[in-house]
C-alpha cells in the first residue's frame, strides 16, 4: 500500500467553488489523506452535502467570512480559474492577506508525485475513458486512486484515495492544464480543434497535445487511437521523437497506421448494437486469438474507448480476462448517454455532448439503440434531441457543424443558447443553427415547454435525447414526468 502525505501548503485548503466536478474531487482526495477543508460555492448541491459528510467546511454564497471557516488561516486557496472570477470577494482578499493561490490542476499535479499515473486526454471521450479506465483496473484487485470529471455509477462518486500504487485522472486541456501533470501512460482519444476562445487558433490548440508529450515520463508509452487523423498525426511525431506509441483502432485503420509505421497493440475487428449495448470482437498485441468485448453502453466511439484501456492494462501488467469481466457490468457516468426511464415504450436518455464531434456519436448511437429497441413494432424507432447549445464562442464557430450533426436525428428542438462564462455574443443565437436544419425541427426558447413539445411527438419505440453541456438536463426527468401524467 502507498502511503501518501499531504505537503504543508496543502493541509488547511479552502477552495472557492468547491462544488465543480473536478473542484470536489480533488476536495476529497485531500480529506481522504487527512487534510483539513473549506470551500464555497455560489449554490447548494449536491457535492456540497456530500464533502460535508465528509468533514469539510462548507457555505453557499462567496464571502470573504468563508476564509474563516478553518480552525486556522487557510494554507493555500485553491481555484479554477476557468470558472472563478477576479473580481471574486474570497479570492480579492487571499491576495490581499498574502495567501498562496493555485489552482485545481497545479493541486492534482502535488496529489499524483509519488504515483504511476494513468492520464486520459483527448477533445472528447476523456471521462468516458477515465471511468472505463478506473473499472477495469479495480477489475482485477488494483485499487487506484483517481479523479475524473463525472460521477462514475458503481461508484457514485467523481475521486478517490485508492491504497494501490496508481492514480488514474482526466486531462483536461481545455485551458492547458494538462501540462501540469506527469504521465506513466497517456492515452489520446482525438485531437480536433476545440476552446478557440482560449486558444484563439487551431494550430495553438493541437500544439498543446504536442506539449503534452513532453508529460510523458522517460520508459513510459502514449496509447493513441489511429482512426483519429489528428490523434494519428500526433502518434507519428511521438514516434519521431522516440517516445513509445502504442496504437488502437478499427481493423482499417489499424492497417494503414501500420503501414505508417505505427505499432498496433489494439485491434476493433468487429461490433454491433445490442439491446443492451453493444457485443464486439476485439484483438491484442500478444494475444494468439481474438477476445469478446461486451459493454452496456452504445456506440463504436464506447468500443474505442473501452479498448484504449485495456491496451492501458496490458501495458500495466494488469488481468486483461478480469478487465473485460468488469467492463460487462460498467455502468457508465453521469450525462454520458445516461438513461432515465421509460414510458410507453419511449425511453429518455441524458448526454453531455458539446462539441459536434460528440453530438455526431451520441446521436449516431441513439440511432443504433432506437432501431434496436423498435424491432417488432413495425416501424424504426425515431430519435428526437433536444440540443442546447454551449458557449456564443462555440456556437458561432461551429454552427454549421451542429447542424450537420443534428441532421441525424429525426427530429431536433434547439434551446436557446447556454453562455455559462461567456456574455452574449452580438448576433450569434440559437437560429444559427436551426436555419440550417434539414430535418422537422423547432426552435424553442421557452425552456419550460420542451416537454410539451417532445409529449406532442414522441410515439412508443422513440428515443428521446437531452443534450448539451447546460441545464438541459433538467429536461430529460421533466419530460417523463410529463409523459407518465
Amino acid at each position: 500500500m502507498l502511503t501518501a502525505t499531504l505537503p504543508p501548503e496543502l493541509q488547511h485548503v479552502h477552495m472557492i467553488g468547491i462544488g465543480g466536478a473536478g473542484m470536489s474531487g480533488v476536495a476529497r482526495i485531500l480529506l481522504a489523506r487527512g487534510g483539513e477543508v473549506s470551500g464555497s460555492d455560489v449554490r447548494d448541491s449536491r457535492a456540497l452535502v456530500s464533502l460535508s459528510a465528509r468533514g469539510a467546511k462548507v457555505a453557499v454564497g462567496h464571502d470573504v467570512v468563508n476564509l474563516n471557516l478553518l480552525s486556522e488561516r487557510p494554507s493555500c486557496v485553491i481555484v479554477s480559474y476557468a470558472a472563478i472570477p477576479d473580481t471574486n470577494p474570497e479570492l480579492r482578499e487571499a491576495r490581499r492577506l498574502g495567501i498562496p493561490i493555485r489552482t485545481r490542476s497545479q493541486v492534482l499535479a502535488q496529489l499524483m508525485k509519488g504515483y504511476r499515473t494513468l492520464l486520459v486526454a483527448g477533445t472528447h471521450g476523456k471521462t468516458s475513458t477515465t471511468s472505463m479506465a478506473i473499472v477495469s483496473f479495480q477489475g482485477f484487485g488494483c485499487d487506484p486512486s483517481f479523479a475524473v470529471g463525472g460521477a462514475l455509477h458503481e461508484t457514485g462518486t467523481n475521486a478517490h484515495h485508492g491504497s494501490g500504487d496508481l492514480f488514474i485522472a482526466e486531462a483536461d486541456e481545455s485551458d492547458a492544464s494538462l501540462l501540469q501533470y506527469r504521465a506513466s501512460i497517456a492515452i489520446v482519444t482525438n485531437v480536433e480543434p476545440d476552446h478557440l476562445n482560449f486558444f484563439g487558433t487551431a494550430e495553438a490548440y493541437c500544439q498543446v497535445f504536442a506539449d503534452f508529450l513532453d508529460c510523458i515520463e522517460p520508459g513510459g508509452a502514449l496509447i493513441v487511437c489511429v482512426d483519429d487523423p489528428g490523434s494519428r498525426t500526433l502518434a507519428l511525431y511521438a514516434a519521431q521523437r522516440g517516445i513509445r506509441v502504442l496504437g488502437y483502432g478499427t481493423a482499417t485503420e489499424a492497417a494503414q497506421a501500420q503501414r505508417d509505421g505505427i505499432p498496433m497493440c489494439g485491434v476493433l475487428e468487429a461490433w454491433e448494437p445490442t439491446l443492451d449495448g453493444l457485443a464486439a470482437r476485439i484483438h491484442l498485441a500478444g494475444d494468439d486469438s481474438s477476445r469478446e468485448l461486451v459493454l452496456p453502453v452504445p456506440g463504436e466511439h464506447m468500443a474505442l474507448n473501452a479498448l484504449s484501456t485495456l491496451v492501458a492494462v496490458r501495458e500495466y501488467g494488469g488481468d486483461v480476462r478480469a478487465a473485460l469481466e468488469a467492463l460487462t457490468h460498467f455502468g457508465g457516468v453521469n450525462r454520458r448517454f445516461q438513461y432515465h426511464g421509460q414510458v410507453g415504450g419511449i425511453r429518455v436518455y441524458d448526454d453531455y455532448a458539446h462539441h459536434p464531434t460528440e453530438a455526431r456519436a451520441v446521436l449516431t448511437a441513439a440511432r443504433e439503440v432506437a432501431d434496436a429497441d423498435a424491432q417488432g413494432l413495425g416501424h424504426p424507432g425515431r430519435v428526437i434531441v433536444c440540443f442546447q447549445p454551449h458557449l456564443y464562442s462555440r456556437t458561432e464557430q461551429f454552427a454549421t457543424e451542429f447542424a450537420q450533426a443534428l441532421n441525424l436525428a429525426d427530429y431536433a428542438i434547439v434551446l436557446d443558447i447556454y453562455g455559462a462564462r461567456e456574455n452574449p455574443m452580438p448576433g450569434v443565437t440559437s437560429e444559427l443553427i436551426t436555419r440550417q436544419l434539414t430535418i422537422p425541427h423547432k426552435y424553442q426558447p421557452d425552456f419550460s415547454k420542451v416537454p410539451y413539445d417532445v409529449a406532442a411527438i414522441a410515439e412508443p419505440g422513440d428515443i428521446v435525447l437531452t443534450m448539451g453541456a447546460g441545464n438541459v438536463t433538467m429536461e430529460a426527468d421533466a419530460i417523463i414526468a410529463l409523459l407518465k401524467g
